[in-house]
């Protein structure tokens, strides 16, 4: 794990080494990542994501009133980040995508930020969705969020599907919903497959998704932590860096 007197240039070396050795590197990211692109996380004081929380998937099903209530918050919440775009740490790691270094990316995180990266959909694992588009819970058609918000606000009622009249929702997972089957197993294939897992930018409390690196070091891999405050893992990981994560993996990236 980290050495405390180690500056964040030697920790840089020891994970470029690590990157260098591995064959299969998988990494797992949360809002940190994000955050360094304009997005908010939950925790951080303040956040606008405690006025604006996402409703319990309950109480979605339940309620048309929670349902409008929903869609205003996530509009919302759309409009605040709105500008956002892939930081260096994205980019990073669509580099080791492209370059077959990674076979792919599990993250916590709803914004779509590592598909405007360069990450092909098929190597992304979104454990909770994704926020840039809705689907009908019936048929599963997508619907685009432009065309759900047009309908929306010239209503003011809950959208529906156009194809079956289903209920239509943004395609995250809300509190109350059932994990993603596929996704679920998709991640546990790469966490088993993988030599090298990097997880990045979350505090690794929210399971069954945080379970992950655990399960990837207790099958042979090792375990990096790139956060900048400490978790709970940190004394299971082979590497942990507490620093900025676009200063940790922006120069590593470049070197690949």
């Amino acid at each position: 794990m980290q050495n405390d007197h180690e500056t964040l240039a030697e920790l840089a070396d020891a994970l470029r080494a690590m990157i260098a050795q591995g064959r299969r590197v998988v990494a797992f990211t949360g809002a940190g990542i994000s955050t360094e692109s304009g997005v908010p996380d939950f925790r951080t004081p303040g956040s606008p994501w405690m006025a604006n929380k996402p409703i319990d998937f309950g109480e979605w099903m339940a309620s048309e009133e929670a349902r409008c209530e929903a869609w205003r918050r996530k509009f919302r919440m759309d409009d605040i980040y709105a500008g956002a775009r892939p930081s260096t740490g994205h980019r990073a790691l669509a580099k080791l995508v492209a370059e077959g270094k990674s076979p792919g990316i599990i993250t916590q995180n709803i914004d779509g930020l590592h598909q405007a990266a360069g990450i092909p959909d098929d190597k992304v694992i979104e454990l909770h969705g994704n926020g840039t588009y809705a689907t009908c819970l019936s048929c599963g058609l997508r619907h685009e969020l432009a065309d759900v918000r047009r309908a929306f606000e010239a209503t003011g009622q809950a959208p529906t599907c156009t194809a079956c009249g289903g209920m239509v929702k943004s395609a995250t997972i809300s509190f109350g919903q059932a994990m993603p089957e596929r996704a679920m197993g998709r991640a546990r294939e790469l966490a088993l497959a993988c030599d090298l897992f990097l997880a990045i930018g979350s505090s690794l409390v929210v399971y069954p998704a945080a379970g992950f690196p655990v399960l990837a070091k207790r099958n042979g891999a090792r375990l990096v932590i790139i956060n900048r405050e400490r978790t709970d893992l940190d004394s299971f990981a082979d590497l942990v860096i507490a620093g900025e994560i676009g200063d940790v993996l922006g120069p590593l990236a470049a070197t690949h």
